[in-house]
């Protein structure tokens, strides 16, 4: 079953190669959609793919790549055509 999550990552996420970790990382599992950088310092992550492909990039953005410290993901399905690709901007 193919699922989109939007997901938004609050903590010290920016400057700390979150958004391009993200993108290696959904590209390892299969995983469409974009990261980019919130003007708050937040990252807003567009997750969709196979369920559980999905879930694990979810399980990975609670911790992130080694320089990040994760506070929250607040996780919420979405209806949205999915992407062809994964993303930063």
């Amino acid at each position: 079953m193919k699922v989109c999550r939007l997901c938004i990552v609050s903590g010290k996420v920016q400057g700390v190669f979150y958004r391009a970790s993200t993108r290696s990382e959904a590209r390892r599992l299969g995983v469409t959609g974009h990261a980019r950088n919130l003007d708050d310092g937040r990252v807003e992550v567009l997750a969709c793919g196979e369920q559980e492909k999905v879930d694990r990039l979810v399980e990975w953005l609670r911790r992130g790549p080694p320089m990040a410290r994760v506070e929250n993901v607040e996780i919420r399905e979405v209806e949205i055509e999915a992407p062809a690709d994964f993303t930063t901007g």
